[in-house]
């Protein structure tokens, strides 16, 4: 499944920025941990995440800063497993079984 996400930078700044312990973030907080993002990229981005099902919300729209700030944020728990597949792919690498005698 991971192979079917493909994920940007900022996407991957702002899930990275969430993480992925289950529990709300709030906008002001995001912003905090995105500092190197602007305002309008991170409320663009999160439109695309939310509109996907990666992160869900508990505002409909948000367009201000106003907004932002006052809406929580979370990963999708259906997605967490795809994700950090994604964001670390290192871990889905197969181990080998076989064993060398000698």
């Amino acid at each position: 499944m991971s192979k079917d996400l493909n994920l940007d930078g900022v996407e991957i700044s702002i899930i990275k920025a969430l993480g992925f312990g289950g529990g709300d973030t709030t906008g002001k907080t995001l912003k905090e941990r995105c500092g190197e993002l602007e305002e309008a990229e991170i409320i663009d981005t999160l439109d695309g995440l939310i509109s996907t099902g990666l992160v869900i919300s508990d505002k409909d729209a948000f367009r201000s800063s106003e907004e932002l700030n006052a809406a929580n944020f979370h990963v999708n728990s259906g997605y967490i497993r795809a994700l950090k597949s994604t964001l670390d792919p290192s871990e889905d690498a197969p181990k080998s079984r076989r064993l060398r005698r000698e």
